[in-house]
């Protein structure tokens, strides 16, 4: 977790996104700046499902999408419609620590019985699913994953800014990802 800034102040927050939505972001979650009112969203924050993160934004902000390991590769359909239609140019794309989706394999016996347990589904069929499911959504790190996948949303929408972003559940603040390869 060496790559993760902290953002302490409107001058951490890297210069072509000082002035956006996403310093917007930091300024309600980190610094509880008073949430002023919105017609329309200005951001789109792809999340992880996880219950332990909450932000601190104002409504109408932002649109917000929860997936697994807030990988949005099943949702982009969601994404085209935040930037087409919702008209949002700014991403935040944000992992955390400690995410579920990291060594998902794992978690497969797990996974399995609670599936058998709680849901009353077959074992087979439990098995037969995360085997089916579980190398689509795991991860290997939550940096990494969260740097390709700005990546990759950079590329699917080169006019909308992507901003790579960890929430750290040890603390509740939200950091930015430096990319060592750039």
């Amino acid at each position: 977790m060496k790559r993760l800034k902290p953002i302490q102040s409107a001058n951490d927050i890297p210069k072509e996104f000082q002035d956006t939505p996403v310093a917007r972001l930091f300024e309600y979650h980190n610094f509880k700046a008073p949430h002023k009112v919105y017609n329309g969203a200005e951001l789109l924050v792809g999340m992880c499902m996880d219950n332990r993160k909450t932000l601190s934004l104002p409504e109408n902000f932002a649109f917000i999408l929860r997936a697994g390991g807030a990988n949005l590769r099943y949702s982009e359909f969601k994404v085209s419609f935040a930037v087409a239609v919702g008209g949002v140019e700014y991403i935040a794309l944000m992992g955390h620590t400690q995410c579920g989706m990291v060594n998902l394999m794992s978690k497969k016996d797990q996974f399995i019985d609670g599936l058998c347990q709680r849901a009353g589904w077959d074992k087979k069929d439990a098995e037969e699913h995360f085997s089916n499911y579980a190398p689509m959504f795991e991860i290997v790190n939550e940096v990494d994953f969260i740097l390709s996948e700005s990546k990759r949303l950079s590329q699917r929408y080169p006019k909308v800014k992507v901003a790579p972003l960890m929430y750290k559940v040890e603390d509740n603040l939200i950091y930015w990802i430096e990319d060592e390869g750039n």
